[in-house]
C-alpha cells in the first residue's frame, strides 16, 4: 500500500464519529516521509507525503490540510518561505517543524512565523505521535472556534446576548477563542450588564456544554456556610448534618461553577478557594480526607479587584490566579445602537406572553435611546416589561416606563422637544425579520430631522461616525 498517496481531503467516518484529519509531510528523505505517514496513519490520520516545497505549494493551492509537517531545510524553496504563504492560504493550518539540531534558531524564527510545534532532528517516532496529538487538539478547537465566530458574526448575537455593536464585536471574538479552553475566566462589568448570561453562553459552547452549570451568588450566601456549600460536609460536621454533602465544586463535576461577586467572599475563603484551584481538590467541612474537583471556574464581578488587591481586601494570589482571561463588558451607554436590537428582542418575548403585537412609540424610543441606563440592560429589560404591563393598548408610551425614565424626560425635555418623526408613527418589533428594520427606521428618523447630516444623526443616536456611514451601507441607505 502506497501510504504517500491518500488524499488530502478530509473523511468522514461512519455516523456520529469526527471526520479523520489530513498530515500532509514535507521532506527531501524519502525514509522520513514513508516513517511519518506511517505514524500519522497508525494514530487515525490521513496522510500524503512530497519531497520539496516547490511540489507542497502546488499541491496545497488546490487542497487545504489540517496539519503540515514542514522539513524548514528542504530543496526547491525555504521551509520559512511556505510557512509564511500558508499561514495566508489557510491560517487554520497547525504547522510542526522539523529541523535539524544544527538549526534550532531556524525552528524559533518559525515558531514567530506561526508554527504551532517543532521536532528536531532525529526524533523518536512516540515524540511525533505526540506532537501530531497536540497540533490534532489545537486544531479541533481552532475549528471550532471557526464555527462559533461565524454563528456570531451571521446572527444579532449569542442566545440572550444581543447586539451587533463593535464593543459586543470585541466580546464575541474573545468569546469564540476561550468558550474551548478550560481556563479560569474572570467577567467584569457593571451591575446589569448580563455578566451571568456571558458565563452560560461560554459553557454552553464549550465542550462540556451537557455537563452541569452551577451560579453561585457568593454575595447572597451565609457567611457561616459559605464553606459547607462550595466544599461540602461531612456526617455530624455540625449540628444539622444530618448526612454528608458535596459542596458546589463537587457537584459541577466535569461542567462550570459560576462565582458571581467574587469580591464578596471572606478572606479565609479565598484562601481556600486558591487551595482547591491549584490542587483540584477540596477538603470538606469535618472531613479528614480530600475529594477532587473537576469544573471550570468563571468568576464576576462589578468591583475594581485591583483596588481591593491594594486595600488587603481581596487576595493577589487568588486574583492572578483566576485573571487568566478576562471579559471586561461594555455599559449600555457604550453601545447604544444595540438599543434598538435589545428592545426588539424584549418586545418579542412580551408579544409572546401577552399574545399582542406591542409597539414603541417615537417619543419613548427617542428617550431609551438618550437615557445613560446606570442599571445598563437588565434596566432596559426593566422598563419594557413595566410598559408592556402598564399599556392598555398596543403602542408604548413614555408614561408607561419606569420613574427613572419619565423624570429623566421631564428633566431634558427642552433639548428633546423635537424628537424624529417617522414615516410611520410607531416603531415596531413583531418579528425576527424586522429587528434590523427597527434599526434602520431610527436611522432615517434622524437623518430625516437633521436634514440629511450623518455626523449630527450618529450623535443624535449616541453611536460612532464609523458605525454610522457601515449602518448606512449595510441598509443601502448610503446615498441617504
Amino acid at each position: 500500500m502506497n501510504i504517500s498517496a491518500f488524499p488530502l481531503t478530509r473523511e468522514h467516518l461512519s455516523s456520529g464519529q469526527s471526520p479523520r484529519m489530513s498530515v500532509l509531510v514535507v521532506d527531501e528523505d524519502a525514509a522520513v516521509r514513508d516513517a511519518c505517514c506511517e505514524i500519522a496513519v497508525k494514530h487515525g490520520f490521513l496522510s500524503q507525503s512530497v519531497a520539496n516545497v516547490v511540489a507542497a505549494r502546488e499541491l496545497l493551492r488546490g487542497h487545504s490540510i489540517d496539519i503540515l509537517l514542514l522539513d524548514l531545510k528542504g530543496p526547491g524553496a525555504p521551509g520559512l518561505e511556505l510557512l509564511d504563504e500558508i499561514k495566508t492560504l489557510h491560517p487554520e493550518t497547525a504547522v510542526i517543524v522539523m529541523t535539524a539540531f544544527a538549526t534550532v534558531t531556524s525552528a524559533v524564527e518559525a515558531m514567530r512565523t506561526g508554527a504551532t510545534d517543532y521536532l528536531t532532528k532525529p526524533f523518536a517516532l512516540d515524540e511525533l505521535a505526540t506532537v501530531l496529538g497536540r497540533a490534532s487538539e489545537r486544531r479541533t478547537l481552532d475549528l471550532a472556534s471557526r464555527r462559533l465566530r461565524e454563528k456570531l458574526r451571521t446572527q444579532q448575537g449569542l442566545g440572550n446576548m444581543i447586539g451587533r455593536s463593535a464593543e459586543m464585536d470585541k466580546i464575541y471574538r474573545i468569546l469564540s477563542k476561550v468558550a474551548f479552553t478550560a481556563h479560569p475566566i474572570l467577567i467584569l462589568g457593571e451591575s446589569g450588564t448580563g455578566k451571568e448570561m456571558v458565563a452560560r453562553a461560554i459553557h454552553s459552547n464549550g465542550p462540556n456544554a451537557a455537563k452541569p452549570f452551577i451560579p453561585v451568588d457568593c454575595s447572597s450566601l451565609v457567611p457561616t456556610l459559605v464553606e459547607s456549600e462550595l466544599f461540602g460536609y461531612v456526617k455530624g460536621a455540625f449540628t444539622g448534618a444530618n448526612r454528608s454533602k458535596d459542596g458546589l465544586l463537587v457537584s459541577a463535576d466535569g461542567g462550570t461553577i459560576f462565582l458571581d461577586e467574587i469580591g464578596e467572599l471572606p478572606l479565609d475563603l479565598q484562601a481556600k478557594l486558591l487551595r482547591a484551584l491549584q490542587e483540584k481538590e477540596v477538603r470538606p467541612v469535618g472531613a479528614t480526607h480530600r475529594v477532587p474537583v473537576n469544573a471550570r471556574i468563571l468568576a464576576a464581578t462589578n468591583c475594581n479587584l485591583v483596588d481591593m488587591v491594594e486595600q488587603g481586601r481581596f487576595r493577589k494570589d487568588l486574583y492572578y490566579r483566576l485573571n487568566v482571561v478576562n471579559l471586561r463588558l461594555p455599559a449600555l451607554r457604550q453601545r447604544r445602537e444595540d438599543i434598538p436590537l435589545l428592545i426588539a428582542h424584549f418586545l418579542d418575548r412580551k408579544n409572546r406572553e401577552y399574545e399582542k403585537t406591542f409597539r414603541v412609540s417615537d417619543e419613548m424610543l427617542r428617550v431609551l435611546m438618550d437615557y445613560d441606563w446606570p442599571g445598563n440592560v437588565r434596566e432596559l429589560e426593566h422598563t419594557i416589561d413595566r410598559a408592556c404591563a402598564y399599556c392598555s393598548g398596543t403602542v408604548l408610551q413614555l408614561g408607561d416606563s419606569s420613574t427613572p425614565i419619565v423624570d429623566y424626560y421631564s428633566n431634558t425635555r427642552p433639548r428633546m422637544a423635537k424628537p424624529p418623526v417617522l414615516n410611520d408613527t410607531t416603531l415596531a418589533a413583531p418579528s425576527i425579520t424586522s429587528l434590523a428594520q427597527l434599526e434602520k427606521q431610527a436611522i432615517l428618523a434622524a437623518l430625516s430631522e437633521l436634514q440629511g447630516d450623518k455626523l449630527a444623526a450618529a450623535k443624535l443616536l449616541g453611536i460612532g461616525k464609523t458605525t454610522m456611514y457601515r449602518k448606512l451601507k449595510e441598509y443601502g441607505l448610503s446615498e441617504a
